[in-house]
């Protein structure tokens, strides 16, 4: 790297990669300050996992001046000061230092410490777009935006009105665009430029302006690093060499769909039947009450209690080795959260009370446990910061889940560390984002230390920087069962590209969303219920994704699953088997992942970056670089317009070639059962595709 000051009447700092000196990797702006200051006092009031913060600001300290610029070693070091608006001067130091070949470390400190606002200002251009930013739902590109980085519930409606707003009225948690259970402070841009945060607290990213962008970060300092690459897929290899990446999967989740399924033993054994009888291929059932069920104001959710309950599934250890004969695996389901079950019947070990007597709970300020309000219930969150409780809950996985049979569980939650709580140690502005994490890291080394760190696979919905590294699946989290943009299955496609930017390379949605909202507000909106044309057409999607599961949502009574009628069931079985004909390629991807971080479905940006048409592709996606899938969004549709890429593509049912020597938009027929997916017609793997449905009856 190559830091020079600019020859212009205003002075900036600029830098460079030795390898290509006219590409700028990190820029101030020209005669302004790049380093500022302030104090602030923030107030966050946090409602069910959602979290409203507001931040009064005391002073701020905005006119830099540089009194020493030099070279200590292989460090550039500036520093100066800052005049604030209360009179005040305080100093700072700003360095820059290699890391390695294409990554450069900053960092910027304060010298007075009761200021706790510190921001970095530094150049961007009109038309440079910002991606990445872990999952974000609404937006691909973020130019124009002001994104504050804090893991939160993303909420129930995310800005869709005016439902998000009958959400707030009647629970305060609506949600809003930014919302995001996995945000990460990290971005690159479509100058092939890329910087990062290797900071925890709360962070903002203000790109409103043309010419500039401004991080803001609740400390006295920030750390952080600036990459260079010649490519996206550079960009990212570099990047996850920090966040770290995701293990490969095990063969058999690779075997067709997983189930998502409840009601006992007799219920899922008969749904199982219906997909057998069918010839669909199953490679799980995932049985999240595996612990008990309860109806709460929400709908159907689990007793927090993570024990097997023998009333709910009978002869537990004969249907386990029965659908192991059929090489069938069984998930299931826990969270870092504890309720007490003292009106539960049939329980053998009472774990809240097991973690109030051990003292194990993240506390309130006066030393009780904080009770977290859920929806008819509260709970207790286990303090991972405590050495003593981390080996306490890696027991209890196990030998309750591991030890149950379990080859997999979802891994709940991870996001709702009370910003004013007590904890073993650390702070909570320093620990709540990487709370995640931490979740992340018990979940994986319990599996680990049981021997079975290759095969089990544990699924996130929240994460953080690190949480690539640690966890061994993503999943989106709860998704509205709609069509909008806001909280519904664009989403699930918005979020698998923003955040497989972000090292989250595996990564998958549930099959016909999650969130069914009931009265007072759901009969204003009058498609607040899984339709059977929404179930069926994000079947089609998740196909070509890297996990093919299901979820029944909140209310599975009130919503269409995969075997409600026949017809939904011959079309879930065929997709679930067109999803297993193209395992060869997808464990390829799955190894580059693990090799080199590359996402599996990937925003056609990452293969056509000069491509100005590219860049405008919102609900469209790339499985590797061969195939291109555009997923019917919309109810009432039966044509989808595809943007193809120069070359000659082959649509994947129908065989049609189309070939276009400049990329081409064209309106593609989508009738239900016969999605948009084309590959490179040169592509081995593609027509290896094709042979295999061709071959197994799937296509004509």
């Amino acid at each position: 790297m190559r830091y020079q000051a600019t020859d212009s009447s205003l002075p900036a700092l600029k830098i460079t990669h030795n390898r290509s000196e006219n590409k700028i990797l990190w820029q101030t702006v020209p005669g302004a300050s790049f380093v500022m200051g302030g104090k602030g006092k923030e107030n966050v009031h946090e409602v069910k996992g959602s979290f409203f913060i507001d931040d009064e600001t005391q002073d701020t300290c905005e006119d830099q001046t540089v009194t020493s610029l030099k070279v200590i070693d292989d460090t550039l070091v500036i520093s100066g000061d800052l005049a604030c608006k209360s009179g005040k001067s305080i100093g700072y130091t700003f360095s820059l230092k290699p890391h390695s070949n294409n990554q450069l470390s900053f960092s910027a400190q304060l010298d007075d410490t009761s200021y706790n606002r510190i921001y970095l200002n530094y150049a961007s251009e009109k038309d440079e777009s910002f991606y990445g930013f872990g999952e974000q739902f609404t937006y691909f590109d973020q130019k124009g935006k002001k994104l504050p980085i804090f893991i939160m519930e993303q909420g129930v409606g995310r800005g869709s009105q005016p439902f998000t707003f009958l959400v707030d009225v009647n629970a305060s948690s609506g949600g809003s665009w930014h919302t995001s259970y996995a945000g990460v402070p990290h971005y690159m841009t479509s100058k092939m430029r890329s910087l990062f945060l290797e900071t925890s607290e709360y962070s903002s990213f203000d790109m409103t302006e043309d010419h500039q962008v401004q991080i803001a970060l609740f400390s006295n300092s920030i750390k952080g690093r600036i990459i260079n690459g010649d490519s996206p897929l550079a960009l990212i290899e570099e990047y996850t060499t920090y966040s770290g990446r995701m293990r490969e999967l095990p063969d058999w989740i690779h075997e067709g769909a997983i189930l998502g399924m409840q009601g006992g033993t007799e219920k899922v054994m008969a749904a199982y039947q219906e997909m057998k009888d069918k010839k669909g291929a199953v490679a799980g059932l995932w049985l999240q009450d595996w612990v008990g069920q309860r109806k709460t104001s929400f709908g159907k959710q689990l007793w927090w209690n993570w024990e097997l309950d023998n009333d709910r599934y009978e002869n537990w250890g004969d249907m386990l080795a029965g659908l192991n004969n059929d090489d069938v695996q069984v998930l299931t389901y826990i969270n870092p959260f504890f309720a007490q079950v003292d009106d539960k019947p049939n329980v053998q070990r009472n774990q809240f009370n097991e973690l109030l007597e051990k003292g194990f709970l993240v506390k309130t300020h006066n030393g009780e446990p904080y009770l977290i309000e859920n929806t008819s219930f509260s709970a207790g969150l286990i303090d991972l910061s405590n050495p003593e409780a981390r080996r306490w809950i890696k027991q209890v996985i196990k030998d309750e889940l591991i030890a149950s049979g379990a080859s997999g569980w979802m891994a709940d939650f991870g996001e709702a560390l009370p910003y004013d709580s007590k904890l073993h140690s650390g702070t909570p502005v320093e620990s709540h984002n990487r709370y995640a994490e931490e979740w992340q890291q018990v979940n994986r080394e319990a599996i680990d230390e049981a021997g079975r760190g290759d095969d089990i696979v544990f699924f996130s919905r929240s994460g953080y920087t690190k949480s690539p590294g640690l966890t061994t699946l993503f999943w989106l989290g709860d998704q509205l069962v709609t069509w909008d943009k806001y909280d519904g299955i664009k989403t699930a496609v918005t979020g698998l590209l923003s955040s497989g930017l972000s090292g989250y390379s595996l990564n998958h949605s549930d099959i016909g969303g999650y969130t069914t909202v009931p009265s007072p507000v759901s009969w204003l909106i009058s498609h607040r219920y899984r339709s059977k044309e929404l179930m069926q057409r994000w079947t089609e999607l998740n196909a070509f994704t890297t996990i093919f599961r299901t979820h029944e949502g909140n209310r599975p009574e009130a919503n269409h699953q995969f075997n409600t009628d026949e017809e939904t069931l011959d079309h879930f079985a065929r997709f679930a088997n067109i999803y297993k004909a193209w395992a060869g390629y997808r464990k390829q991807l799955v190894k580059d992942a693990a090799q080199k971080g590359h996402p599996v479905v990937r925003h056609p940006w990452v293969h056509y970056p000069n491509d100005d048409a590219v860049r405008l592709l919102e609900y469209q996606f790339m499985i590797g670089a061969d195939f291109m899938v555009a997923p019917v969004l919309d109810p009432g549709s039966a044509s989808v317009d595809v943007y193809l890429p120069k070359g000659s593509w082959t649509h994947l049912f129908t065989g049609q070639v189309h070939s276009h020597a400049q990329g081409k938009s064209i309106a593609v027929a989508a009738p239900i059962g016969t999605p948009a997916v084309f590959y490179k017609t040169e592509s081995k793997p593609g027509e290896q595709f094709r042979q295999r449905l061709l071959t197994d009856g799937l296509i004509e």
